[in-house]
């Protein structure tokens, strides 16, 4: 149990959709604030104005919302430590900066993007640091007097970390152990851009500091930048309560080759967002995995297990069970192939295990977008008949829609072919019969058409497939007993008639 009070943020840029990768960092931060009776906060960081995206803050709360991993603080929900936008803290980060180019820590750097622009061309891999700053225009380079006259005239300056040379900056990541970095492969990063905004080195520091964050989750791809973090908080005088380090596997490829990307999703069919993500300039919609028809239940489960698992042979997860039995030391260090099949394997799990009157919510909104009306308890039980046999929750009209409207075309390529008179009179005394029973249950109905195939002569094999597609339209659907139980009477005498006549056209 950690010995401050846990406190988790999940961080995003709003910069378009929400990616599977994201997406489970949100979850174990989730998972480990719940573990730990903690808080869970969301913070946008949206310092990076050029690629602000218009809507994409909310886009993200909506994919929280759907998932049930709603935060305990964040700028749509307010708490002690607002404003959660980083765009409205930043008056916060100046002072900061200044303060680390008076300790001599950070400085400033006027040089122009044509001047940059030149020094790459002139040395291949250039970076600027302790290599090439003093060649380069800057108050460690510059007099003071210079200094202070470019910034008195206002001249475009941004403010630069001076990363020491020589030195092994180490941390301890609850994933991987030791870490370690040689100062002299790391580049004096940019803290506060020219437009006074900071980057993200800079307010990811100050503000997991004046949030007081104890837990930093984020992906691998960012330990690069740790040294810069780690070096920020021994500047700034924090390194006490510096949160613990935790950096994620990646999500890969199926074929493991690489980071999963929206591209790859493009290309093997499949979605990388959690929900549909509209492109607002160009009106393009990304696919997401809630449209594609799968539960939230099902979308939690198969992201806890990318890259992490309880030790034992379980797969399916309550979200209580994964709040009890989440640990980072479960956590791969490895990164995790993402295997779409399993997905879907997943969701058809959590349909089948999910009650009937849970489906229903998502089955009538399916319904009303097909035009369909229909009774309570009717929909119920068309639910618990396929339910079994749906992969994606948007599968109901393909596997059910036979229920509400009645075929329009059969398949009937193999009935023809071995249809006679004597099927053609079995199944119109069928009907006289089922208009005159008395009882209407699956297991009488089924009695009846058994009988009357043994007073006919014929195999009941024979007669059940043309009995399917006239009731159904095609050769699918659960017990056709429990099809005609349910359609009720005067429909099923109505549906083998229409079938009938559609065999003799």
């Amino acid at each position: 149990m950690p010995s401050r009070k846990v406190r988790v943020r999940f961080a995003p840029s709003p910069t378009g959709g929400l990616h599977l990768g994201g997406m489970r960092t949100v979850l174990f931060n989730y998972l480990f604030a719940r573990q730990n009776g903690g808080d869970f906060i969301l913070r946008i960081e949206d310092t990076d104005q050029a690629r602000f995206v218009e809507g994409a803050e909310q886009y993200i709360i909506d994919c929280l919302n759907w998932c049930g991993l709603n935060p305990d603080e964040g700028p749509h929900v307010g708490g002690p430590f607002a404003p959660y936008r980083q765009s409205e803290r930043k008056e916060n980060y100046r002072k900061y900066a200044e303060q680390l180019v008076k300790q001599g820590n950070a400085y400033y750097a006027f040089d122009t993007t044509e001047e940059l622009e030149n020094k790459r061309k002139e040395i291949p891999n250039f970076q600027y640091g302790h290599a090439h700053r003093m060649e380069m225009r800057n108050s460690l380079s510059l007099s003071d007097d210079e200094v202070q006259s470019l910034l008195s005239q206002n001249v475009p300056h941004v403010i630069r970390i001076k990363v020491p040379e020589d030195e092994t900056i180490a941390f301890t990541d609850m994933i991987r152990g030791a870490v370690s970095f040689d100062t002299n492969l790391v580049d004096d990063k940019v803290l506060l851009k020219a437009d006074g905004m900071p980057t993200y080195h800079l307010a990811v520091v100050v503000d997991d500091y004046l949030m007081q964050i104890s837990h930093a989750f984020r992906g691998e791809e960012w330990l690069p930048s740790a040294p810069v973090h780690l070096l920020l908080w021994e500047y700034l005088g924090w390194k006490a309560v510096m949160p613990e380090w935790v950096h994620l596997p990646l999500i890969l490829k199926p074929d493991g080759n690489g980071k999963l990307s929206k591209r790859d999703g493009d290309r093997l069919g499949f979605p990388v967002f959690a929900m549909d993500w509209k492109d607002p300039k160009s009106g393009e919609i990304t696919k997401g995995f809630k449209e594609l028809g799968f539960l939230p239940e099902a979308f939690v489960n198969m992201l806890a297990l990318l890259g992490w698992n309880d030790g034992t042979e379980q797969e399916i997860f309550t979200i209580a069970e994964l709040i009890e039995k989440f640990s980072i030391e479960r956590v791969s260090k490895a990164g995790a192939k993402f295997d779409f099949e399993k997905a879907k394997w997943f969701n058809q799990e959590w349909i089948k295990r999910k009650p009937v009157s849970e489906l229903e919510p998502f089955v009538a909104d399916i319904l009303k977008q097909k035009g369909v009306e229909v009774e309570s308890s009717f929909l119920q039980k068309a639910i618990a008949l396929v339910k079994e046999r749906l992969v994606y929750v948007n599968d109901f009209w393909q596997q059910a829609s036979f229920f509400f409207v009645s075929p329009e075309q059969y398949d009937l390529g193999s009935v023809k072919p071995k249809w006679n008179d004597q099927k053609t009179e079995f199944f119109h005394l069928m009907g006289e019969v089922f208009k005159s029973t008395a009882s209407w249950e699956a297991i009488d109905i089924e009695l009846l058409f058994k009988s009357q195939a043994e007073t006919s002569g014929l195999k009941v094999g024979e007669l059940m497939l043309p009995f399917r597609i006239m009731l159904v339209g095609g050769k699918f659907g659960p017990h056709v007993f429990d099809i005609a139980h349910l359609l009720g009477r005067q429909e099923t005498v109505s549906r083998i008639e229409r079938g009938l006549n559609a065999i003799a056209e």
